[in-house]
């Protein structure tokens, strides 16, 4: 975080913190909800929920950017000064983008992935993974030129693997599967439902 922030942190340490005012899309994108209507306490964090607004000044999203982190229940937060802003994720904690190569990745805020923990599809066909940052989902655009780059531990590649399979549930029955992700030593790939995905990959989704 920056210096600054952190001055602020300890000097108005118990300014409660707020909720219903930011959101993360699936596309990486932070969105303002001037209204505070993000979620509302008590109620299912479940689409449709409003869209907001896209954030579009480029130094206000970079102070996002740096000041981005989790707490120790897996609730994501902005640190807006000494006052935290928790983030509705509409996905994951962090979207996943590669690089000039695909296998190269980094999180939607700029981060290097260095380490993959484990993989994991919906049956949506979308693929999330537990990083040395957090829990990401892979992004769309991205997803079928990083699919191509990752082999499974037989040597595989991932899409001609999972055309093989009858659907993507039945990777659930499936055991020892691993993705090759660049040099790494491969992680665990499996399937997971959607509804699940926060639960497994612990964060919260709406805070």
């Amino acid at each position: 975080m920056d210096d600054r922030v952190l001055a602020s942190m300890a000097r108005w340490p118990d300014l409660p913190a707020v909720r219903g005012w930011m959101s993360l899309s699936e596309q990486g994108q932070w969105r303002l909800h001037p209204a505070g209507d993000a979620w509302q306490a008590g109620q299912p964090c479940k689409p449709p929920l409003p869209s907001g607004e896209p954030i579009e000044n480029t130094q206000l999203r970079n102070f996002i950017d740096r000041n981005y982190a989790c707490d120790n229940k897996g609730r994501w937060y902005f640190q807006n000064g000494p006052q935290r802003v928790y983030v509705r994720l509409d996905a994951a904690p962090y979207i996943l983008r590669t690089g000039s190569k695909p296998s190269a990745l980094h999180t939607h805020n700029g981060l290097s992935i260095e380490r993959i923990e484990g993989w994991w599809l919906d049956e949506q066909g979308r693929l999330y993974a537990r990083t040395d940052h957090g829990p990401g989902l892979i992004s769309g655009r991205d997803a079928p030129s990083l699919s191509e780059s990752l082999r499974t531990s037989d040597g595989r590649p991932l899409l001609s693997f999972l055309e093989s399979l009858d659907t993507l549930e039945s990777l659930d029955e499936i055991k020892d599967i691993s993705l090759m992700h660049g040099p790494d030593a491969g992680a665990p790939l499996g399937f997971c439902p959607a509804s699940e995905i926060a639960r497994r990959l612990g964060f919260v989704p709406c805070p």
